[in-house]
């Protein structure tokens, strides 16, 4: 077959006006790179249009030459507008299959509750703090030393005995109170110091409307050079007010090992005294017994049960009831 000029220039019309036709029915990426190679590749159709330019008189080879970057160029203008359409196109189907109609109805979850006794021991604790107490925690799992001697307990104290101590094979016992916290601390910490200790605590009361073999305490010391009771006093009148607000209180006289002299505080709730907390001085044998001199030191400390604070602040009439895990309880608060 003879390839003259008229040839290849209508082969190179013809190829243009297919491809660009072509390029512009192009469905998707894909389609499109197919077309691409189909046309520009190098076994495409414009290369082996221009395999025939060898046979052609070479006056005549400038002049397809220069139609065929023609061409050239404007397939791949039309291959580069045609990409850029489709991979827009592309990302606007992904953003409408991924957008979020906010004004449909939201998925229901169901909100969480603190537990009243969590709540409680969080306010207690925020009180505390604001007027300057560091938090502190230690084991439940004690040893003698800890939950008795160190506080002034002798051996035939009733707190010994098996009835209201859990103790265990090897020796230890789980705590009574949250007392040891607070030995622990005075050993690893130099005065002054004010700290306050929540926890779990054991004793062995048989469970009822107001026992429970296992509940919580909050316990507060303090320690500096001059303490007095009245230090005492206006401590545990701040944070009764805080936590109760204005309610008469009382003081009783008391006796604990650890403190001296000891009270017991009453407050007026609806109409009839209710003991909240005991309190007292602690005592010189306590600070002589982790290094303290009681000569240049005095302190104060105070412990109450939250289960007590709780059943009053939420109108609870039965201990059992914050243990019990019943949702329908639960969700009152």
């Amino acid at each position: 077959m003879t390839i003259t000029l008229n040839t290849l220039e209508t082969q190179l019309e013809d190829l243009q006006q297919a491809a660009l036709a072509a390029i512009a029915d192009a469905a998707d990426l894909d389609a499109l790179e197919q077309l691409r190679v189909a046309y520009l590749g190098k076994k495409g159709q414009l290369s082996n249009i221009l395999g025939g330019m060898g046979k052609l008189d070479p006056s005549d080879r400038p002049t397809v030459g220069k139609l065929t970057n023609e061409v050239k160029a404007a397939l791949q203008t039309a291959l580069d507008t045609a990409r850029e359409a489709l991979q827009l196109a592309r990302v606007q189907a992904q953003i409408a299959a991924e957008t979020i109609d906010v004004t449909m109805p939201g998925t229901l979850r169901p909100q969480g509750r603190r537990h009243p006794l969590a709540s409680t021991i969080d306010r207690a604790l925020d009180i505390f703090v604001g007027l300057g107490y560091t938090v502190a925690t230690g084991p439940e799992m004690e040893s003698d030393h800890y939950n008795f001697s160190s506080l002034n307990m002798p051996k035939d104290h009733p707190a010994r005995d098996m009835q209201d101590t859990f103790y265990l094979p090897n020796g230890h016992l789980l705590r009574t109170h949250t007392s040891p916290v607070q030995i622990r601390y005075m050993e690893q910490n130099d005065p002054p110091i004010r700290v306050v200790a929540p926890g779990r605590v054991y004793r062995r009361d048989t469970v009822d409307a107001t026992h429970s073999a296992v509940f919580h305490q909050v316990e507060l010391l303090a320690v500096d050079q001059g303490l007095t009771f009245t230090d005492l006093k206006g401590t545990i009148g701040e944070f009764i007010q805080q936590m109760f607000g204005d309610v008469e209180i009382r003081f009783r006289p008391s006796y604990f090992p650890f403190t001296e002299p000891s009270a017991e505080v009453d407050v007026r709730w609806k109409g009839n005294w209710l003991e909240v907390l005991g309190c007292g001085m602690v005592d010189p044998n306590v600070l002589q017994a982790v290094g303290y001199d009681p000569e240049v030191y005095t302190g104060f400390a105070a412990g109450f049960g939250i289960e007590r604070f709780a059943m009053v602040l939420h109108q609870i009439d039965d201990i059992r009831r914050v243990y019990a895990s019943d949702l329908r309880f639960l969700r009152q608060f």
